[in-house]
């Protein structure tokens, strides 16, 4: 009969560390969180001819700005967004938006809060305009100075995901007005 309260109280102690371990890892660093962005799913601003835009739910209600002009698409964050980021930010070639936004998320404040996004953005070939590249464009979410602080091509380097949360875990440090956006890895997107 000793091994089963032994069994018992083992289990039950890896229980408790394993309860406890988990925030202690989570409170190292930040972590990420998933939100789908499905224009479909959101709020239409403004639509003519030449673009529109969109207000999306964001994590836990953050707010998200959807632009698209010119077949390029922006995305602005924050609930004031006009004084918050650098305005339309996008990437050269005409482009898509992928169906996901990766939020890097912090708890340096005492609660968790957005530091970054991670958003892939298809590419178009400007010669036929069918999709052809993806870049991971990391943006910086901080108050006054928001903007993209990286680029990963996800073609070409086997592994983007790793290197563009690298990039987003770095939020904070950089200065929309001074800092260029940094290239990371092999890039070959447009």
């Amino acid at each position: 009969m000793k091994p089963p309260r032994i069994k018992a109280v083992l289990a039950g102690s890896l229980l408790t560390l394993g309860a406890s371990a988990v925030p202690i890892l989570a409170l190292s660093g930040a972590v990420s969180a998933y939100t789908d962005l499905d224009l479909d799913q959101c709020l239409v601003l403004d639509a003519d001819d030449f673009g529109a835009s969109w207000a999306c739910p964001g994590y836990k209600g953050y707010p998200v700005m959807v632009q698209e002009g010119d077949l390029r698409f922006s995305l602005r964050y924050g609930f004031n967004v006009d004084k918050n980021d650098a305005g339309f930010q996008t990437l050269p070639p005409f482009n898509e938006l992928g169906s996901t936004l990766e939020w890097r998320l912090s708890n340096a404040s005492g609660r968790w809060m957005p530091i970054a996004t991670i958003v892939r953005y298809h590419t178009a070939d400007p010669e036929t305009g069918v999709n052809k590249g993806q870049v991971l464009v990391v943006t910086q979410i901080k108050e006054g100075d928001t903007c993209h602080i990286a680029y990963v091509d996800a073609l070409a380097n086997e592994d983007a995901n790793e290197l563009a949360r690298q990039a987003a875990d770095k939020a904070g440090d950089f200065s929309c007005m001074t800092d260029e956006v940094e290239v990371i890895g092999a890039f070959e997107a447009y």
